[in-house]
């Protein structure tokens, strides 16, 4: 059995060493607070005292960090992911970053001869915590194939979207996407109440039609505020500022309001609330 570093111990980087652990692989874990891995290091994990030391002796490395700056602090940093790594590894971004850095990133790699993926996740914390994770990669096919199988600890699926870089730009649109419907379906809800409609009746029909997933997520989030939070303001924020500079070129109206209407609500001291927070502002 392969053993697997997890560089980053947020909601989704300890779900994904938590179902790497459940899976019987040897996982090695680092996190700045190290009692993040207090858990995980209970169930049998290795916490690292470094990076490097993380990184160093495991077959595949994922790096689950917040944002560009604390990717960059892994990655380069004094003892970091690249100090040490060997052809033979495979390394993976998790994260959320600006197209910018992981071209950067994904260079540096090939430079040195490495195999690198950026494989950003979708499937909020209830993915991780139960392996049910959509990976969304950029990188060699090839090469994806031979790590294919060790996905399946954390992913139900693995989509594929070209070169290097390719998984980081389609995760930006998503998100974008995700937050123009969320940003609607309170803005909708906002309308049937001046017109003088039951918001629940309006709710449950739009949850049928036009229905899907984010639209139930917006709709039971609405009713009852999640208990937990499953992807926060200040990170969808963060995204959509990546998602604007990826777009620069081109105009993004849509973009703009919803990253304006972000900033309100972390203006207004909700930047670790559930990104759904916006529907009742």
């Amino acid at each position: 059995m392969k053993t697997v570093a997890v560089i980053g111990l947020g909601i989704m980087g300890h779900g994904i060493a938590d179902n790497f652990l459940k899976n019987g692989y040897t996982t090695v874990v680092w996190n700045r607070s190290a009692a993040k891995a207090d858990d995980l290091v209970a169930k049998g994990a290795t916490l690292a005292p470094s990076v490097k030391a993380a990184a160093k002796q495991a077959d595949l490395v994922f790096e689950v960090t917040a944002n560009d700056q604390s990717s960059q602090y892994v990655w380069l940093g004094e003892d970091g992911i690249l100090d040490n790594a060997k052809p033979e590894q495979f390394l993976v971004t998790c994260a959320t970053l600006s197209p910018a850095w992981t071209d950067k990133l994904a260079a540096r790699c090939s430079k040195l001869g490495l195999t690198f993926f950026d494989m950003p996740m979708t499937g909020s914390r209830i993915g991780a915590e139960t392996g049910q994770l959509t990976l969304l990669a950029g990188g060699s096919k090839d090469r994806l194939k031979d790590i294919t199988p060790d996905l399946k600890a954390i992913a139900k699926d693995v989509k594929y979207f070209g070169k290097t870089g390719s998984g980081m730009r389609y995760k930006l649109i998503l998100n974008f996407l995700q937050a123009i419907h969320i940003t609607g379906f309170g803005e909708a809800l906002r309308m049937a109440d001046a017109a003088g409609l039951d918001k629940k009746l309006v709710g449950d029909a739009l949850a049928e039609r036009p229905g899907g997933l984010v639209t139930n997520v917006s709709w039971e989030s609405y009713k009852k505020e999640p208990e937990e939070t499953t992807f926060s303001v200040e990170w969808l924020t963060k995204d959509l500022g990546y998602a604007a500079e990826m777009a620069k070129a081109i105009d993004h109206p849509l973009l703009n309001e919803a990253r304006k209407l972000y900033e309100q609500a972390i203006d207004q001291g909700f930047s670790h609330a559930d990104w759904t927070k916006v529907n009742k502002l």
